[in-house]
């Protein structure tokens, strides 16, 4: 069953993934007081135009940097008498004065060309060749606009959320030497460990988000040319275990989706992903970059962290900084007053004071008034999520965390101290039954909330383990890397494993004035991090490996970074499961070489055991603060 295209959905998608609408208050008419509007099809090296519409200050008196931003999202409105109702990261830059330049990348929309996800980077340049990628095609933007643009100062800054945010941190490598500062924003790092997988398990959840960018156009085009599935239901629950086995899925995308193609046929780590991970090119760095995330980002978490880490350790002269904050997905460029996630509020107007307090220093310094020496911002602004409150830091992770293990233990114990004795806790994986991701019924076009959910509903199935400390006695707070080492065993070939980090707030905690309906924020269960790693690729990525069964087996699982404090009063727990649907796609647990083309026979019952011995002791290392 098909939906067909209609500007409600469109409207839909670009709110979910470009974020180039920003949701701060700003009347349409004073844009157009303030700007006017010029379109222009690009030429690129190769002969391919890139639509790109741009918003120039009316006043002439002076001169203004150039803010762009690349998108597969449309650039749109289209046409001279048709203006956005928003443009710029916010409200402050836009009256600042800034030439806001938006650009249908290679493919997509108005410009011509191929579409190509996450299109490889090239490792080298060569003056003469046609050969193109985000980069190259960022320059020759760069390069017509210096040329063409009236009243500009020759400094050029990139900013973008999401996809953006990839085409944001993929003009860095061999960047245009007048591009001065660039702000990825939830960039995609890798798809592989991005959005639609993570550690080889597939994000079920992003499949309606396949026919996105799985078609391509016949040529330029203001109109969607794509069609999405009707799943006729909003219990997403319900209709991914009808579907069945993925290979199931050709029902709704054929051999024209080439997205879905891929996806389906390249399940393992191979050259296909890794030549579309941007990661390994950011080396040799020149523009300044401030890199934005949210704590509670459920599409591009390991991005923001690993672009930061990746430039801060390749580049050790270049400025580079980070703020993560308490927020979903793109967050931070509108404003809804309360910052809330799930059930969690955070204070006020948490966006607006990050857009004056930090966005605009970083651009204003490096782009509207350049100076000597540094912006006066901390390299890493980050939100403690327990203590509600900014914390500035010169380094992440801190220099002076301490490396600390919290062991399993049997009666669902949580500790610092080593476990002994002969010891493991069992639970059975059924397929037919997956451990839910939420207590929602809905099909996310991505998901968002479970982020910050209570998990009480998961600490009480026999399919999910649970270990906890007693109730802290002072406060403690985890501030950067966290890693899972479990020493497992399955009676079956492949698993996988999810682990939680969960918050227990006190039973008598007070609920606020926002918390949901039929929640109690008493005993509230706050996931503060979560990860999977589907088992097959604990030993590598590219190249998968079956289980022994029964056999004792090391998993090593990274979790992302955290800045939470479990304040006194609070227990700190760890849940341990092997599904997570229809976040991620069902695992047979029976080894099968493609996933995606396993059939539903294959899908049985596992039991699994995870140790807690003095020979074989499962734990979570977390870097604390003294």
């Amino acid at each position: 069953m098909i939906m067909k295209k209609t500007l409600p959905i469109l409207v839909l998608f670009i709110l979910f993934f470009s974020y180039s609408i920003k949701a701060f208050t700003q009347d349409i008419n004073e844009v157009e007081r303030l700007y006017e509007k010029v379109e222009h099809d690009i030429p690129m090296r190769d002969g391919i135009n890139l639509h790109t519409v741009v918003y120039i200050p009316k006043d002439k008196s002076k001169q203004y940097p150039i803010l762009m931003q690349r998108t597969p999202y449309s650039a749109g409105p289209y046409g001279p008498n048709n203006m956005k109702s928003k443009i710029g990261p916010s409200e402050f830059l836009m009256k600042d004065g800034y030439i806001f330049v938006y650009q249908d990348v290679r493919g997509r929309w108005m410009s011509e060309g191929l579409y190509d996800n996450m299109r490889p980077t090239l490792s080298a340049r060569n003056k003469n060749s046609k050969e193109i990628d985000e980069s190259t095609d960022t320059y020759d933007t760069i390069d017509w606009l210096l040329a063409n643009i009236e009243n500009h100062n020759s400094r050029v800054g990139i900013w973008g959320i999401s996809y953006p945010g990839f085409y944001s941190a993929a003009a860095l490598p061999f960047a245009h030497p007048n591009l001065k500062a660039v702000s990825p924003q939830a960039p995609i790092g890798d798809f592989y460990f991005d959005d639609f997988h993570h550690n080889g398990a597939y994000l079920l959840s992003y499949w309606l988000a396949t026919s996105v960018f799985g078609y391509q156009k016949d040529g330029p085009t203001e109109e969607a040319w794509y069609d999405m599935v009707n799943p006729g239901t909003n219990d997403g629950y319900q209709f991914f275990m009808d579907m069945g086995s993925l290979k199931n899925a050709d029902k709704w995308y054929g051999e024209d989706n080439f997205f879905w193609q891929q996806l389906k046929e390249n399940p393992n780590y191979n050259s296909f992903w890794q030549e579309r991970s941007i990661i390994p090119h950011l080396n040799n760095i020149k523009p300044a970059v401030l890199t934005v995330g949210g704590w509670f980002d459920a599409e591009d978490l390991y991005g923001p962290l690993t672009v930061y880490k990746t430039i801060e350790s390749n580049n050790p002269n270049t400025y580079n900084a980070i703020v993560m904050g308490p927020w979903s997905h793109g967050d931070w460029s509108r404003e809804a007053g309360q910052q809330i996630v799930s059930n969690i509020y955070f204070g006020d107007s948490i966006s607006t004071w990050y857009q004056k307090n930090i966005e605009r220093t970083f651009f204003h310094h490096y782009l509207k008034e350049p100076t000597e020496g540094k912006p006066k911002l901390p390299e890493a602004y980050m939100f403690d999520t327990g203590k509600h409150k900014w914390e500035k830091f010169d380094q992440w992770p801190p220099e002076n965390n301490e490396l600390k293990s919290f062991f399993l233990h049997e009666g669902r114990r949580l500790s610092q101290d080593s476990p002994e004795g002969n010891r493991f806790s069992t639970f059975i994986s059924d397929p037919a039954k997956p451990v839910p991701y939420s207590q929602d019924i809905k099909l996310n076009f991505t998901p968002r909330k479970y982020m910050a959910d209570d998990q009480r509903f998961a600490a009480r199935r026999p399919d999910v383990l649970t270990f906890e400390t007693e109730a802290l006695t002072e406060d403690m707070t985890f501030a950067g890397e966290i890693m899972a080492r479990l020493e497992v065993a399955t009676s079956q070939t492949d698993a996988d494993w999810i682990v939680k980090l969960i918050d227990i707030y006190p039973g008598d905690y007070p609920n606020h004035e926002y918390v949901l309906d039929g929640v109690d924020m008493g005993n509230y269960h706050l996931m503060v991090r979560s990860e999977v790693i589907r088992g097959r690729y604990r030993e590598s990525f590219e190249y998968p490996k079956p289980f022994v069964p029964d056999q004792i087996t090391s998993i090593d699982l990274k979790l992302q970074d955290v800045l939470h404090t479990f304040k006194k009063g609070h227990k700190i727990q760890i849940q341990i499961q092997s599904s997570w649907f229809p976040l991620i796609d069902r695992n047979p647990q029976k080894y099968v070489e493609n996933i995606f083309k396993a059939e539903n026979k294959d899908f049985i019952k596992a039991t699994h055991r995870v140790f807690h011995t003095a020979e074989f002791a499962s734990k979570i290392e977390v870097m604390v603060l003294p």
